[in-house]
């Protein structure tokens, strides 16, 4: 997928990273033209959005206005001369959205997990030349997120973006879908020339998280955000607790600090790469190291399994569970990265050790 085309050979972006913005649902043709209207005046933004269909987890919340929302859209587009974006969820959405002029689609996260939605959705594009948006699926699976963009890919579509929305996590936080930046920089890492927007009003769930998450996502070098806003997001039919006002959009756009990814500057480029050679020779130390210690794993193997003794002994677990993070305080690391990565460590010993137990001893 080497020529998925960046955001500045999309014909309606002006300039990146770009902002989309506009209520989670158009409710109303009032309510939609006095929050488009209202976003103009107060901010550039490359895109309006407005949810047409909404997939709801549970029957009885609002599921979106419909066809009569597109009509209305279609009309804002014309009126403020913006183009618009809207979800799609099947080859109907496909259609109808198109007919009424829409510029963009994104596909929904409860969408993404669906290899066969996304298939109806892709062929339903073939022959169609507009640019398509794939959230992250709903739970942290890097390979369902590539597959939906392979196979909008495969439909033929070249002007593709993935939006990062955060995944759905069963323990208690404070953000609404647990960011996991990992996947997204994972998803960039496998399609680097892939534009990652993010969505911070799905990721916080509330309003007052959407600045430090928009920031974050900025300083990770996201291609733009997409941010609910809405009028009156008090009294929103859907996810009120998460939009903004447009003057409170203004607001955080224009307190996002925007980073440069590179720099000519020859003293930086000196010093990084100086600094990067460091880093280099520190990693390879890491990683003899950790061979040296999986070589003593082994040989500990084979005294277990000459002795019969257990591979895992919960005593020395605890004892260097408790232990190294301790230590790595006292070295100003954070202690709950060194308590992962000591996980990592005793998971693969006792892979090693279980393979050597049961391996017959050699004689000779």
């Amino acid at each position: 997928m080497q020529d998925i085309q960046p955001l500045k050979n999309w014909s309606m972006i002006k300039d990146t990273p770009i902002a989309i913005a506009g209520p989670c649902s158009a409710e109303t043709e009032e309510q939609l033209l006095a929050t488009c209207r209202q976003i103009k005046e107060n901010i550039d933004v490359s895109l309006l959005r407005a949810g047409i269909w909404k997939p709801r987890t549970r029957p009885g919340s609002f599921e979106g206005i419909g066809e009569e929302g597109l009509k209305w859209f279609k009309a804002v587009k014309e009126e403020l001369n913006m183009p618009i974006t809207t979800e799609v969820a099947n080859a109907q959405h496909v259609e109808l959205a198109l007919k009424y002029g829409v510029d963009v689609l994104w596909i929904g996260a409860r969408s993404t997990v669906n290899p066969f939605t996304i298939q109806e959705i892709a062929d339903a594009l073939k022959g169609v030349d507009v640019p398509v948006i794939v959230k992250n699926p709903i739970n942290p699976d890097l390979a369902l997120w590539m597959g939906a963009i392979e196979r909008i890919y495969n439909s033929g579509i070249r002007n593709i973006a993935a939006l990062h929305r955060g995944f759905s996590s069963h323990q208690k936080s404070k953000y609404r879908n647990e960011p996991m930046w990992s996947l997204a920089i994972a998803l960039k890492s496998e399609l680097p020339n892939l534009p990652i927007l993010c969505d911070p009003s799905h990721i916080a769930g509330n309003r007052d998280l959407i600045l430090p998450i928009s920031q974050k996502a900025i300083d990770l070098d996201f291609d733009g955000l997409m941010i609910e806003t809405h009028y009156d997001p008090t009294n929103a039919w859907s996810d009120a607790a998460q939009q903004v006002t447009p003057e409170r959009l203004a607001e955080i756009l224009n307190t996002i600090k925007i980073k440069q990814s590179s720099s000519d500057n020859p003293e930086f480029v000196h010093n990084l790469e100086d600094l990067r050679k460091q880093i280099d020779t520190i990693d390879t130390e890491i990683l003899e190291a950790l061979h040296h210690r999986m070589k003593v794993v082994d040989k500990i193997g084979e005294y277990k399994r000459d002795n019969n003794v257990t591979v895992f002994q919960a005593d020395r677990w605890i004892d260097v569970f408790q232990n190294r993070p301790n230590q790595a305080q006292k070295l100003e690391l954070n202690k709950t990265f060194v308590e992962q990565m000591f996980k990592l460590i005793h998971d693969e010993s006792i892979r090693i050790q279980t393979k050597v137990v049961n391996t017959e001893k050699s004689e000779g």
